[in-house]
Order: structure tokens, then C-alpha cells, then sequence
């Protein structure tokens, strides 16, 4: 089995990892876009204000963490957002192989 620490990157496979990297960021902000527009057209009292604000605040900590690029940890990365469906296999088409497989193995975990 390919150890993760072993991994190493094509120009090209680094290409399209960054490349589905924002393709997961583009479909979870605008998720989270129309969920709130969604809650904010339904505000009704200053605690659903509130509750609205707290929920951003926490989206916007977890976002930014999530999505920076980081090699040595993109596989579990891959895996997480496949698992939380901001991501697919077919999107990291032309990765190799083996670094498909462990990200599918981790995926159903």
C-alpha cells in the first residue's frame, strides 16, 4: 500500500489537485451562500440575527482552515471532502492510480 508520506507529486497531478481544491471550495461557499440568504430572509427576531451571525462566524473558521493547500496532508484532505460530499473521485481524475486509491480507501473510513 502507498504510504501517504511517500506520495509524490507530477506537476501535473499538483495542478489538478489545486484545481479540485477550489472546485470544493466554490460548491461549499455557495452552499453556504444560498443557506444563508435563505435564513436571512426569514428573520424574524434579533436572536435569529444573532444565530445568523454565530453560524457565520463558524463556517467562516472552518472554510479557512479547510481549504488551504498543503501536500503532505491533501489526501486526508481529499477523503474528508469527498466524505462531506463537496467533492468526487471523478474530480481528481488524472491523479495517479495509487493516490486515487488511497484517497477512495480513506473516503470510507
Amino acid at each position: 500500500m502507498l504510504k501517504v508520506s511517500k506520495i509524490k507529486w507530477s506537476e501535473a497531478e499538483d495542478t489538478i489537485a489545486k484545481q479540485a481544491l477550489q472546485k470544493a471550495y466554490t460548491r461549499e461557499t455557495s452552499a453556504l451562500i444560498a443557506n444563508i440568504r435563505d435564513r436571512a430572509a426569514s428573520i424574524t427576531e434579533l436572536s435569529d440575527l444573532w444565530y445568523l451571525h454565530d453560524l457565520l462566524s463558524t463556517k467562516r473558521y472552518e472554510i479557512d482552515g479547510k481549504y488551504t493547500y498543503d501536500s503532505s496532508a491533501i489526501v486526508f484532505d481529499f477523503a474528508k471532502l469527498i466524505k462531506q460530499g463537496w467533492l468526487s473521485l471523478e474530480d481528481l481524475k488524472g491523479l495517479s492510480p495509487e493516490i486515487l486509491s488511497k484517497i477512495s480507501a480513506l473516503a470510507r473510513m
